[in-house]
Protein backbone atom coordinates (compact mmCIF):
# COMPACT_ATOMS: atom_id res chain seq x y z
CA UNK A 1 0.00 0.00 0.00
CA UNK A 2 1.17 3.33 -0.54
CA UNK A 3 0.23 6.52 0.68
CA UNK A 4 1.81 10.03 -0.91
CA UNK A 5 0.75 13.34 -2.51
CA UNK A 6 0.12 13.28 -5.95
CA UNK A 7 3.16 15.91 -6.27
CA UNK A 8 4.95 12.73 -5.51
CA UNK A 9 3.32 10.40 -8.17
CA UNK A 10 6.69 10.33 -10.18
CA UNK A 11 8.30 8.27 -7.14
CA UNK A 12 5.89 5.49 -8.03
CA UNK A 13 6.37 5.67 -11.62
CA UNK A 14 8.51 2.28 -11.73
CA UNK A 15 6.60 0.23 -8.64
CA UNK A 16 2.87 1.25 -10.61
CA UNK A 17 1.86 -0.20 -13.87
CA UNK A 18 0.75 3.35 -15.90
CA UNK A 19 0.65 5.40 -13.11
CA UNK A 20 3.04 7.81 -15.25
CA UNK A 21 0.14 7.46 -18.32
CA UNK A 22 -2.75 7.78 -15.63
CA UNK A 23 -0.87 10.93 -14.19
CA UNK A 24 -0.57 12.52 -17.42
CA UNK A 25 -4.34 12.31 -17.93
CA UNK A 26 -4.89 13.62 -14.57
CA UNK A 27 -2.74 16.87 -15.21
CA UNK A 28 -4.30 17.36 -18.33
CA UNK A 29 -8.18 17.31 -17.36
CA UNK A 30 -9.85 18.68 -15.01
CA UNK A 31 -11.59 15.68 -13.34
CA UNK A 32 -14.13 17.74 -10.92
CA UNK A 33 -16.05 19.24 -13.93
CA UNK A 34 -16.15 15.91 -15.49
CA UNK A 35 -19.15 13.95 -15.58
CA UNK A 36 -19.34 10.92 -13.30
CA UNK A 37 -18.08 8.13 -16.02
CA UNK A 38 -15.75 5.66 -16.79
CA UNK A 39 -13.05 6.54 -19.08
CA UNK A 40 -10.73 3.85 -20.91
CA UNK A 41 -7.25 5.41 -20.93
CA UNK A 42 -5.57 1.90 -21.97
CA UNK A 43 -8.41 -0.49 -22.95
CA UNK A 44 -8.74 -2.95 -20.17
CA UNK A 45 -5.17 -2.27 -18.89
CA UNK A 46 -5.54 1.28 -17.21
CA UNK A 47 -9.17 2.82 -16.59
CA UNK A 48 -10.51 5.21 -14.73
CA UNK A 49 -14.09 5.61 -12.95
CA UNK A 50 -14.81 9.12 -11.79
CA UNK A 51 -17.40 8.71 -9.14
CA UNK A 52 -19.77 10.83 -7.05
CA UNK A 53 -20.19 9.16 -3.83
CA UNK A 54 -21.74 8.87 -0.57
CA UNK A 55 -19.70 7.91 2.47
CA UNK A 56 -21.02 5.04 4.97
CA UNK A 57 -20.65 4.63 8.40
CA UNK A 58 -17.69 1.96 9.08
CA UNK A 59 -19.55 -0.96 9.67
CA UNK A 60 -21.45 -0.46 5.96
CA UNK A 61 -17.77 -0.60 4.04
CA UNK A 62 -16.68 -3.48 2.98
CA UNK A 63 -13.78 -4.64 2.92
CA UNK A 64 -12.50 -5.26 -0.33
CA UNK A 65 -9.22 -6.85 -1.93
CA UNK A 66 -8.75 -7.47 -6.02
CA UNK A 67 -6.53 -9.90 -8.01
CA UNK A 68 -5.87 -8.39 -11.47
CA UNK A 69 -5.85 -4.89 -10.81
CA UNK A 70 -3.88 -2.21 -8.55
CA UNK A 71 -6.60 -0.08 -7.19
CA UNK A 72 -5.31 3.99 -7.35
CA UNK A 73 -7.88 6.20 -5.27
CA UNK A 74 -8.46 9.72 -4.91
CA UNK A 75 -10.52 11.67 -3.44
CA UNK A 76 -11.18 15.07 -4.74
CA UNK A 77 -13.25 17.08 -3.03
CA UNK A 78 -13.05 16.10 0.63
CA UNK A 79 -11.09 13.55 2.61
CA UNK A 80 -11.70 9.82 3.00
CA UNK A 81 -10.68 7.28 5.76
CA UNK A 82 -9.81 3.95 4.55
CA UNK A 83 -8.93 0.80 6.64
CA UNK A 84 -5.76 -1.57 5.27
CA UNK A 85 -5.25 -5.33 6.37
CA UNK A 86 -2.93 -7.21 4.80
CA UNK A 87 -5.26 -9.62 2.19
CA UNK A 88 -3.19 -12.94 3.73
CA UNK A 89 -4.41 -12.15 6.87
CA UNK A 90 -8.44 -12.14 5.85
CA UNK A 91 -9.68 -15.13 7.55
CA UNK A 92 -13.59 -14.26 7.04
CA UNK A 93 -14.89 -14.21 3.14
CA UNK A 94 -18.48 -12.52 3.07
CA UNK A 95 -18.66 -12.83 -0.78
CA UNK A 96 -16.56 -15.20 -2.96
CA UNK A 97 -13.86 -13.88 -5.75
CA UNK A 98 -16.23 -12.81 -8.59
CA UNK A 99 -13.83 -12.67 -11.17
CA UNK A 100 -16.16 -10.27 -13.66
CA UNK A 101 -15.63 -7.66 -11.32
CA UNK A 102 -12.18 -8.64 -10.14
CA UNK A 103 -13.46 -8.06 -6.45
CA UNK A 104 -13.64 -10.61 -3.15
CA UNK A 105 -15.16 -9.18 0.17
CA UNK A 106 -14.23 -10.22 3.69
CA UNK A 107 -15.75 -9.85 6.98
CA UNK A 108 -12.41 -8.56 8.82
CA UNK A 109 -11.63 -5.54 10.50
CA UNK A 110 -9.00 -3.59 9.42
CA UNK A 111 -5.46 -3.43 11.08
CA UNK A 112 -4.79 0.39 10.22
CA UNK A 113 -7.22 3.43 9.52
CA UNK A 114 -5.63 6.30 7.78
CA UNK A 115 -7.67 9.31 5.84
CA UNK A 116 -6.26 10.64 1.99
CA UNK A 117 -6.83 13.98 1.94
CA UNK A 118 -7.95 15.55 -1.23
CA UNK A 119 -4.54 16.29 -3.28
CA UNK A 120 -3.42 12.93 -1.95
CA UNK A 121 -3.81 9.34 -3.51
CA UNK A 122 -3.72 5.66 -1.59
CA UNK A 123 -2.45 2.64 -4.13
CA UNK A 124 -3.78 -0.79 -2.90
CA UNK A 125 -1.83 -3.62 -4.74
CA UNK A 126 -3.96 -7.45 -4.82
CA UNK A 127 -1.52 -7.72 -1.55
CA UNK A 128 -3.78 -5.41 0.27
CA UNK A 129 -7.42 -5.77 1.34
CA UNK A 130 -8.84 -2.09 1.95
CA UNK A 131 -12.22 -0.71 3.09
CA UNK A 132 -12.54 2.56 1.07
CA UNK A 133 -15.48 5.07 1.60
CA UNK A 134 -15.69 5.18 5.34
CA UNK A 135 -17.23 9.34 5.11
CA UNK A 136 -20.37 9.35 7.15
CA UNK A 137 -22.81 11.97 5.74
CA UNK A 138 -20.08 13.13 3.06
CA UNK A 139 -21.06 13.62 -0.46
CA UNK A 140 -17.90 13.57 -2.32
CA UNK A 141 -16.55 12.84 -5.65
CA UNK A 142 -13.48 10.66 -5.91
CA UNK A 143 -11.18 8.92 -8.73
CA UNK A 144 -10.57 5.14 -8.87
CA UNK A 145 -7.60 4.28 -10.99
CA UNK A 146 -8.13 0.41 -12.13
CA UNK A 147 -4.39 -0.60 -13.54
CA UNK A 148 -3.71 -4.38 -14.55
CA UNK A 149 -0.86 -6.09 -13.13
CA UNK A 150 1.76 -7.27 -15.16
CA UNK A 151 2.57 -10.75 -15.49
Amino acid sequence: MILDKLENADLYFEAVPRFREFMDFYNSNDLEEMPACKIKLMGDDLYVNILDFKGKEEKDCKMEAHHDYIDIQIPLGDSEQMGWIAQEDCQEILTEYNEDKDVEFYKDKQVATFVVPKGHFAVFFPSDAHRPGIAPGKQYRKIIVKTRIED
